[in-house]
């Protein structure tokens, strides 16, 4: 009786892909896209956002996956391409959003209005999304990815101790930004 061949690993998979087999690159892909688009949705809040970002990231992996060095995890590795797409999605968006100052950034979404958030949860990550970047990027790791600091540093190339002041900040900011959530 022959055992079958047992899944590949994502070492294997990013050894095959970095030289150059596509069908490696796609199920490394396959594999993280959730994962990719996860992240993406709680930094940004948007579907059609979380979407084009996990997009931007696979189009980006394509080109970094010859770089990979295997100095850290490649989740490790992917959370920081994802936080940066993100970001210059962020960047993007406020320059568009700049061009339309009047009507600011809800002038940007189709359909009118973001529908109000349903429970205590939703408001509270709306809260996350109005922090600065790295105490948004902190506490969507630490909480929202239940990474220990030591990996979100990893992630946000910075000490973990600078992960672990970020979300002090980010805490007695989302205390503020929840106080007036409850008043509206």
């Amino acid at each position: 009786m022959m055992l079958e061949e047992t899944e590949a690993s994502d070492l294997d998979l990013i050894g095959q892909a970095q030289k150059g087999d596509r069908a490696a690159f796609g199920t490394l892909v396959e594999r993280h896209y959730g994962f990719v688009y996860r992240v993406a949705w709680r930094w940004c809040g948007s579907k059609p956002d979380a979407e084009d970002i996990a997009q931007e990231v696979c189009a980006r992996l394509g080109r970094a996956i010859r770089d990979y060095r295997g100095g850290s995890a490649f989740t490790t590795w992917l959370y920081a391409m994802t936080l940066n797409a993100a970001r210059d999605m962020k960047r993007k968006s406020a320059r568009e959003t700049a061009k339309v100052d009047a009507f600011g950034v809800q002038a940007l979404i189709e359909g009118g209005v973001e529908p109000e958030p349903e429970d205590q949860a939703e408001t509270l990550w709306l809260a996350v999304r109005q922090l600065p970047d790295k105490q948004r990027d902190a506490v969507l790791l630490v909480y929202g990815e239940g990474l220990t600091h030591a990996a979100a540093a990893d992630a946000m190339a910075c000490a973990e101790a600078t992960v672990s002041w970020h979300i002090h900040e980010a805490k007695k900011r989302l205390r503020t930004l929840m106080r007036t959530a409850g008043e509206v």
